[in-house]
Protein backbone atom coordinates (compact mmCIF):
# COMPACT_ATOMS: atom_id res chain seq x y z
CA UNK A 1 0.00 0.00 0.00
CA UNK A 2 0.86 3.45 -1.18
CA UNK A 3 2.11 5.37 2.30
CA UNK A 4 -0.31 7.97 1.23
CA UNK A 5 -3.23 6.02 0.46
CA UNK A 6 -5.11 5.47 4.06
CA UNK A 7 -7.54 8.35 3.60
CA UNK A 8 -11.18 7.32 2.51
CA UNK A 9 -12.66 8.50 -0.52
CA UNK A 10 -14.51 11.14 1.07
CA UNK A 11 -11.38 12.95 2.37
CA UNK A 12 -10.27 11.90 -1.30
CA UNK A 13 -12.60 13.77 -2.96
CA UNK A 14 -12.62 16.83 -0.65
CA UNK A 15 -8.62 17.23 -1.18
CA UNK A 16 -9.16 17.50 -4.66
CA UNK A 17 -12.23 19.67 -4.10
CA UNK A 18 -10.11 22.04 -2.70
CA UNK A 19 -7.63 22.13 -4.93
CA UNK A 20 -9.08 22.31 -7.73
CA UNK A 21 -11.62 25.22 -5.91
CA UNK A 22 -8.09 26.94 -4.72
CA UNK A 23 -7.57 27.37 -8.67
CA UNK A 24 -10.35 29.61 -9.01
CA UNK A 25 -9.55 33.76 -9.14
CA UNK A 26 -13.04 35.10 -9.66
CA UNK A 27 -15.78 35.64 -11.89
CA UNK A 28 -16.16 38.13 -14.59
CA UNK A 29 -19.37 39.54 -16.22
CA UNK A 30 -18.85 40.77 -19.60
CA UNK A 31 -21.86 42.81 -21.29
CA UNK A 32 -21.74 44.65 -24.41
CA UNK A 33 -23.24 48.38 -24.63
CA UNK A 34 -24.90 49.54 -27.88
CA UNK A 35 -23.16 53.05 -28.30
CA UNK A 36 -20.17 54.46 -27.08
CA UNK A 37 -22.57 56.88 -25.33
CA UNK A 38 -24.10 53.96 -23.64
CA UNK A 39 -20.96 53.20 -22.09
CA UNK A 40 -20.14 56.09 -20.85
CA UNK A 41 -23.23 56.49 -18.89
CA UNK A 42 -22.57 53.17 -17.28
CA UNK A 43 -18.55 54.34 -16.25
CA UNK A 44 -20.29 57.67 -15.05
CA UNK A 45 -23.30 55.64 -13.01
CA UNK A 46 -20.99 52.66 -11.37
CA UNK A 47 -18.50 55.31 -10.25
CA UNK A 48 -21.10 57.63 -9.02
CA UNK A 49 -22.54 54.54 -6.65
CA UNK A 50 -19.26 53.75 -5.26
CA UNK A 51 -17.97 50.59 -7.12
CA UNK A 52 -14.09 50.66 -7.59
CA UNK A 53 -13.01 51.05 -11.05
CA UNK A 54 -10.14 49.05 -12.87
CA UNK A 55 -7.81 49.13 -15.64
CA UNK A 56 -9.51 48.21 -19.18
CA UNK A 57 -7.93 47.05 -22.44
CA UNK A 58 -8.64 48.32 -25.32
CA UNK A 59 -7.82 47.70 -29.30
CA UNK A 60 -9.09 48.34 -32.24
CA UNK A 61 -12.39 47.00 -31.86
CA UNK A 62 -13.21 46.58 -28.57
CA UNK A 63 -12.83 48.38 -25.36
CA UNK A 64 -13.66 47.54 -21.69
CA UNK A 65 -14.43 49.38 -18.31
CA UNK A 66 -13.96 46.97 -15.48
CA UNK A 67 -15.47 47.44 -12.27
CA UNK A 68 -14.89 45.38 -9.37
CA UNK A 69 -16.80 44.28 -6.03
CA UNK A 70 -15.38 42.95 -3.01
CA UNK A 71 -17.11 39.52 -3.29
CA UNK A 72 -18.76 38.18 -6.37
CA UNK A 73 -21.01 35.21 -6.15
CA UNK A 74 -22.39 33.05 -8.98
CA UNK A 75 -26.05 32.00 -8.54
CA UNK A 76 -28.32 29.34 -10.06
CA UNK A 77 -32.20 28.82 -9.63
CA UNK A 78 -35.21 26.67 -10.65
CA UNK A 79 -38.59 27.39 -10.52
CA UNK A 80 -40.12 30.61 -11.47
CA UNK A 81 -38.72 33.66 -10.17
CA UNK A 82 -39.55 36.99 -9.59
CA UNK A 83 -38.99 40.23 -11.42
CA UNK A 84 -35.35 40.64 -9.35
CA UNK A 85 -33.24 41.82 -11.95
CA UNK A 86 -30.47 39.46 -13.34
CA UNK A 87 -27.14 41.79 -11.49
CA UNK A 88 -27.75 41.84 -7.69
CA UNK A 89 -25.04 44.14 -5.79
CA UNK A 90 -25.04 44.06 -2.28
CA UNK A 91 -24.76 47.04 -0.29
CA UNK A 92 -24.46 48.14 3.35
CA UNK A 93 -25.52 51.43 3.34
CA UNK A 94 -29.00 50.57 0.69
CA UNK A 95 -30.88 54.48 1.86
CA UNK A 96 -27.11 56.11 1.17
CA UNK A 97 -26.63 54.35 -2.55
CA UNK A 98 -30.30 55.01 -3.33
CA UNK A 99 -29.84 58.90 -2.41
CA UNK A 100 -26.48 58.91 -4.74
CA UNK A 101 -28.54 56.92 -7.59
CA UNK A 102 -31.27 59.40 -7.78
CA UNK A 103 -28.75 62.48 -7.80
CA UNK A 104 -27.31 61.10 -10.57
CA UNK A 105 -30.32 60.49 -12.66
CA UNK A 106 -31.17 64.02 -12.14
CA UNK A 107 -27.99 65.18 -13.19
CA UNK A 108 -28.13 63.26 -16.15
CA UNK A 109 -31.48 63.67 -17.45
CA UNK A 110 -33.05 60.98 -20.20
CA UNK A 111 -32.61 61.61 -23.69
CA UNK A 112 -35.61 59.47 -24.26
CA UNK A 113 -38.58 58.24 -22.53
CA UNK A 114 -36.25 54.97 -22.10
CA UNK A 115 -34.32 55.57 -19.24
CA UNK A 116 -32.60 56.48 -16.60
CA UNK A 117 -35.12 55.29 -13.99
CA UNK A 118 -34.64 54.36 -10.63
CA UNK A 119 -37.12 52.76 -8.54
CA UNK A 120 -38.43 53.14 -5.01
CA UNK A 121 -36.76 50.98 -1.65
CA UNK A 122 -39.04 47.47 -1.46
CA UNK A 123 -39.06 44.98 0.86
CA UNK A 124 -38.38 41.60 -1.03
CA UNK A 125 -39.94 37.86 0.01
CA UNK A 126 -35.94 37.03 0.81
CA UNK A 127 -35.41 39.36 4.00
CA UNK A 128 -34.21 41.93 2.12
CA UNK A 129 -34.73 45.51 0.98
CA UNK A 130 -33.78 46.31 -2.99
CA UNK A 131 -33.85 49.33 -5.56
CA UNK A 132 -33.04 48.93 -9.35
CA UNK A 133 -31.89 51.15 -11.71
CA UNK A 134 -31.75 51.24 -15.00
CA UNK A 135 -28.61 54.26 -15.91
CA UNK A 136 -29.28 52.98 -19.62
CA UNK A 137 -32.17 51.22 -21.37
CA UNK A 138 -32.15 47.40 -21.38
CA UNK A 139 -29.21 47.65 -18.22
CA UNK A 140 -31.37 47.07 -15.58
CA UNK A 141 -29.51 46.10 -11.74
CA UNK A 142 -30.48 45.21 -8.56
CA UNK A 143 -28.57 47.05 -5.19
CA UNK A 144 -29.83 45.18 -2.07
CA UNK A 145 -29.38 45.12 1.64
CA UNK A 146 -30.26 42.33 3.91
CA UNK A 147 -32.24 42.66 6.81
CA UNK A 148 -30.09 40.34 8.73
CA UNK A 149 -27.29 42.60 10.43
CA UNK A 150 -25.00 39.47 10.55
CA UNK A 151 -25.27 38.71 7.09
CA UNK A 152 -22.09 37.91 5.16
CA UNK A 153 -20.05 38.76 7.73
CA UNK A 154 -16.77 36.64 8.51
CA UNK A 155 -17.27 34.83 11.67
CA UNK A 156 -15.54 35.91 14.06
CA UNK A 157 -14.48 35.55 18.21
CA UNK A 158 -16.05 38.70 19.83
CA UNK A 159 -16.01 39.17 23.59
CA UNK A 160 -19.37 39.27 25.55
CA UNK A 161 -19.67 42.43 27.89
CA UNK A 162 -20.59 40.26 31.29
CA UNK A 163 -17.85 40.20 33.86
CA UNK A 164 -19.71 37.72 35.84
CA UNK A 165 -17.00 35.19 37.24
CA UNK A 166 -14.05 37.13 36.17
CA UNK A 167 -11.63 39.50 38.53
CA UNK A 168 -10.17 42.52 37.79
CA UNK A 169 -7.73 44.63 39.28
CA UNK A 170 -7.87 48.65 38.96
CA UNK A 171 -4.33 50.22 39.35
CA UNK A 172 -5.23 53.75 39.93
CA UNK A 173 -2.84 56.52 40.56
CA UNK A 174 -3.25 59.28 43.48
CA UNK A 175 -2.31 62.66 41.36
CA UNK A 176 -4.95 64.74 40.46
CA UNK A 177 -7.10 62.60 42.40
CA UNK A 178 -10.21 65.03 41.44
CA UNK A 179 -9.47 63.28 38.17
CA UNK A 180 -8.19 59.73 39.09
CA UNK A 181 -11.58 59.60 41.28
CA UNK A 182 -13.88 59.86 39.00
CA UNK A 183 -12.18 57.37 36.74
CA UNK A 184 -11.97 55.29 39.48
CA UNK A 185 -16.02 55.11 39.84
CA UNK A 186 -16.00 55.00 36.39
CA UNK A 187 -14.69 52.15 36.24
CA UNK A 188 -16.18 50.18 39.17
CA UNK A 189 -19.64 51.08 37.61
CA UNK A 190 -18.94 49.49 34.50
CA UNK A 191 -17.53 46.73 36.19
CA UNK A 192 -20.41 46.37 38.80
CA UNK A 193 -23.33 46.89 35.86
CA UNK A 194 -21.59 43.99 33.98
CA UNK A 195 -21.91 41.73 36.78
CA UNK A 196 -18.80 41.45 38.45
CA UNK A 197 -18.32 40.65 42.56
CA UNK A 198 -16.99 43.27 44.51
CA UNK A 199 -15.23 40.87 46.36
CA UNK A 200 -13.61 39.93 42.58
CA UNK A 201 -12.34 43.29 41.94
CA UNK A 202 -8.97 44.19 43.33
CA UNK A 203 -7.86 48.31 43.63
CA UNK A 204 -4.47 49.47 43.72
CA UNK A 205 -3.51 52.82 44.62
CA UNK A 206 -0.22 54.14 43.06
CA UNK A 207 1.24 57.53 43.54
CA UNK A 208 1.30 58.77 40.14
CA UNK A 209 1.07 57.48 36.24
CA UNK A 210 4.74 56.30 36.38
CA UNK A 211 4.59 54.03 38.81
CA UNK A 212 1.25 52.57 36.69
CA UNK A 213 2.84 50.06 34.58
CA UNK A 214 4.83 48.03 37.81
CA UNK A 215 1.77 47.76 39.82
CA UNK A 216 -0.15 46.23 37.21
CA UNK A 217 2.54 43.88 35.89
CA UNK A 218 2.78 42.21 39.62
CA UNK A 219 -0.90 41.97 39.31
CA UNK A 220 -1.11 40.26 35.65
CA UNK A 221 1.77 38.05 37.17
CA UNK A 222 0.20 37.30 40.21
CA UNK A 223 -2.48 34.96 38.08
CA UNK A 224 -5.23 36.28 39.99
CA UNK A 225 -7.42 38.43 37.48
CA UNK A 226 -8.54 37.99 34.60
CA UNK A 227 -8.00 41.65 33.26
CA UNK A 228 -6.39 44.89 34.83
CA UNK A 229 -7.66 48.56 33.92
CA UNK A 230 -4.87 51.11 34.41
CA UNK A 231 -6.42 54.74 35.49
CA UNK A 232 -4.10 57.64 35.33
CA UNK A 233 -3.75 61.50 33.98
CA UNK A 234 -1.06 63.10 32.57
CA UNK A 235 -1.36 67.19 31.91
CA UNK A 236 1.39 69.27 29.75
CA UNK A 237 3.10 71.09 31.22
CA UNK A 238 6.02 73.53 29.54
CA UNK A 239 8.76 71.26 29.77
CA UNK A 240 9.55 67.75 28.36
CA UNK A 241 8.43 65.50 31.14
CA UNK A 242 4.97 65.38 29.56
CA UNK A 243 6.56 63.14 26.83
CA UNK A 244 9.14 61.44 28.38
CA UNK A 245 6.49 59.85 31.10
CA UNK A 246 3.58 59.06 28.71
CA UNK A 247 5.93 57.46 26.08
CA UNK A 248 7.13 54.84 29.44
CA UNK A 249 3.93 54.68 30.85
CA UNK A 250 2.11 53.68 27.65
CA UNK A 251 5.19 51.51 26.73
CA UNK A 252 5.44 50.05 30.13
CA UNK A 253 1.77 48.88 30.36
CA UNK A 254 1.52 47.41 26.38
CA UNK A 255 5.06 45.49 26.95
CA UNK A 256 3.25 43.92 30.44
CA UNK A 257 0.23 42.64 28.56
CA UNK A 258 2.48 41.10 26.07
CA UNK A 259 4.39 39.01 28.26
CA UNK A 260 1.70 38.39 30.25
CA UNK A 261 -0.85 37.62 28.08
CA UNK A 262 -3.34 39.11 30.55
CA UNK A 263 -5.35 42.34 28.91
CA UNK A 264 -4.67 45.29 30.03
CA UNK A 265 -6.96 48.44 29.15
CA UNK A 266 -5.65 51.55 29.08
CA UNK A 267 -7.57 54.18 31.17
CA UNK A 268 -4.44 57.01 31.25
CA UNK A 269 -5.68 59.94 30.23
CA UNK A 270 -3.07 62.61 28.07
CA UNK A 271 -4.84 66.04 27.91
CA UNK A 272 -3.80 69.65 27.78
CA UNK A 273 -5.87 71.20 30.51
CA UNK A 274 -7.13 70.30 33.36
CA UNK A 275 -10.91 71.34 32.41
CA UNK A 276 -9.80 68.70 29.55
CA UNK A 277 -9.22 65.81 31.97
CA UNK A 278 -12.51 65.99 33.48
CA UNK A 279 -14.46 66.63 30.45
CA UNK A 280 -13.39 63.37 29.71
CA UNK A 281 -13.47 61.80 33.25
CA UNK A 282 -17.66 62.44 32.93
CA UNK A 283 -18.40 66.12 32.64
CA UNK A 284 -18.81 65.82 28.80
CA UNK A 285 -16.93 63.73 26.99
CA UNK A 286 -18.10 60.52 28.96
CA UNK A 287 -16.21 58.62 31.48
CA UNK A 288 -12.45 57.10 30.19
CA UNK A 289 -12.74 54.78 33.71
CA UNK A 290 -16.16 53.08 32.51
CA UNK A 291 -14.89 52.72 28.78
CA UNK A 292 -11.93 51.50 29.75
CA UNK A 293 -13.40 48.61 32.11
CA UNK A 294 -15.89 47.95 29.39
CA UNK A 295 -12.79 47.35 26.61
CA UNK A 296 -11.13 44.71 29.38
CA UNK A 297 -14.27 42.58 30.43
CA UNK A 298 -14.92 42.19 26.39
CA UNK A 299 -10.68 41.48 26.30
CA UNK A 300 -10.74 39.23 29.20
CA UNK A 301 -13.99 37.26 27.15
CA UNK A 302 -12.07 37.24 23.97
CA UNK A 303 -8.99 35.52 25.69
CA UNK A 304 -10.84 32.65 27.45
CA UNK A 305 -13.12 32.48 24.27
CA UNK A 306 -9.68 31.94 22.35
CA UNK A 307 -7.72 29.85 25.24
CA UNK A 308 -10.68 27.27 25.04
CA UNK A 309 -11.10 26.82 21.75
CA UNK A 310 -7.58 26.07 21.61
CA UNK A 311 -8.20 23.52 23.58
CA UNK A 312 -10.85 21.79 22.01
CA UNK A 313 -9.10 21.77 18.68
CA UNK A 314 -6.10 20.03 20.99
CA UNK A 315 -7.99 17.35 22.67
CA UNK A 316 -10.41 16.87 19.08
CA UNK A 317 -7.41 16.27 17.11
CA UNK A 318 -8.67 19.63 14.86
Amino acid sequence: MHPFSIYSRGAVDESAALYHRSMIKGITWVRTTRTAEEMKTLESFFSAVGLESGKGWADEQFRTAPFFAPLGNLEFAIGKLSATPEILIEVTELEAVHTVAEKWVKKNPAATDEGPTISKITQTHWNSRLFTAEPAPGMVFGFWESENVAHGRPVAVEGDLSAAGMRFGIVVSRWNAVITDRLLQGALDALLRSGAKKNAITVVRVPGAWEIPAAARLLAESKNVDAIVTLGVLLRGDTAHYEAIYTEVSRGIGQSQQETGVPHAFGVLTCETLEQALDRAGLKMGNKGFEAALAAIEMAAVKKKIVTAAVTDMTTGL
